[in-house]
């Protein structure tokens, strides 16, 4: 993962210095960019349901063999969406044999969740009424 995108996912830096929240400082072009390629694979209704089938696994892993008759889709769509699931680092996995196992990475769903929390107690900025 590039420096950017780090900065961009909320972690901090060499410094420790906290990086902006998008609810308390506005994403650069780049951050943006980076940050929406993570929305687009959670934005599709049967990654979002691969996603949650898989971190709520008791025993944190799951068999592609038990996820793909959750779906009326064929196995290769299903790996397709797991795949862009593992390009947006939201999940990882490990050939056993035939099959292959995935898992959550939570580092992943902690920062986007930091990125998307407003500071306890923090007021949102004040906005301009519009009139009628």
């Amino acid at each position: 993962m590039s420096k950017q995108e780090l900065v961009v996912l909320g972690q901090t830096d060499e410094a420790g210095a906290c990086c902006p929240r998008l609810l308390t400082t506005p994403l650069d072009e780049g951050q943006a960019v980076d940050l929406a390629k993570v929305f687009k694979a959670l934005g599709d209704p049967v990654r979002l349901r691969l996603l949650s089938m898989i971190a709520s696994r008791v025993g944190g892993e799951v068999c592609v063999c038990d996820l793909t008759p959750a779906f009326d889709l064929s196995q290769p769509t299903v790996s397709h969406h797991l795949k862009l699931l593992r390009q947006a680092g939201l999940i990882d996995c490990e050939r056993r044999g035939t099959w292959v196992y995935y898992w959550l990475l939570p580092e992943m769903t902690d920062r986007l969740a930091g990125i998307l929390t407003r500071p306890a107690g923090e007021p949102l900025p004040a906005h301009a009424e519009v009139s009628a």
